[in-house]
């Protein structure tokens, strides 16, 4: 992003400054939101993955880990205490073709995000296979676009972003992703396509935070001049 800046014309330094806000604003919004996601499903998940025989032990392994992550100690979380956690890193590598395992890889991302190791962050969430749901998967796409945006991958970053939108469908996630998605593209001048994207949150999601608060109205200005 500060490439961006640097090269960025006259008429579009506005834009770039506010798409730096607002990357800042959010991105440990959207970590956050994960974090709390996964405080409310992980014993759920957790569970689910115990009780099929052959994830017993990634699960088991995973458990400990869960308890540091759900307290926020991350480092423990992915790296162990030297005791009976042996970190995300360890359970995705031993045990990643196993659901457990796999969930692995998305804490492993989540910690490495929550500690600003983005590319390493990057390389986990990849890895990990998102699933047929409503809940885990469209914020764990929507924190791997963060990450693009924290790498400066701005292409890949706005299509995961979009992706995140789609899969989410609701009022709460989707037009924070758009909205995202929508200020990318006015940093790099593509302020048409960017307008598409804030005119589907005022649309498709009318009780939104940003419609409601009027807050999508600006975007919409801005971006038709």
């Amino acid at each position: 992003m500060a490439n961006q800046k640097q090269t960025a014309a006259p008429e579009n330094i506005e834009v770039v400054n506010a798409t730096e806000a607002f990357v800042d604003k959010y991105k440990k919004l959207i970590i956050t939101g994960v974090v709390a996601v996964f405080a409310c499903a992980a014993l759920i998940i957790g569970w689910n993955a115990y009780s099929s025989s052959n994830n017993q032990k990634a699960s088991e392994a995973l458990f400990p880990c869960e308890n540091y992550f759900t307290e926020g100690n991350f480092e423990k979380a992915l790296n162990g205490d030297g005791a009976q956690c042996v970190g995300f890193l360890k359970v995705a590598e031993d045990y990643g073709s196993t659901k457990a395992g796999n969930l692995a890889h998305l804490y492993a991302g989540i910690c490495l995000a929550q500690t600003d190791k983005f590319d390493d962050a990057a390389k986990q969430l990849e890895k990990f296979d998102t699933q047929d749901d409503d809940l885990i998967s469209p914020a764990a796409i929507g924190l791997l676009g963060n990450v693009y945006v924290s790498l400066g991958q701005k292409d890949k970053a706005i299509e995961t972003l979009k992706k995140a939108a789609k899969r989410a469908d609701n009022p709460s996630l989707s037009p924070t992703f758009l909205v995202q998605a929508g200020q990318l593209l006015e940093a790099d001048g593509q302020k048409e396509q960017a307008l598409k994207l804030y005119q589907e949150v005022k649309n498709k999601y009318p009780t939104s935070m940003a419609v409601q608060t009027r807050e999508i109205e600006a975007y919409i200005e801005r971006a038709s001049n």
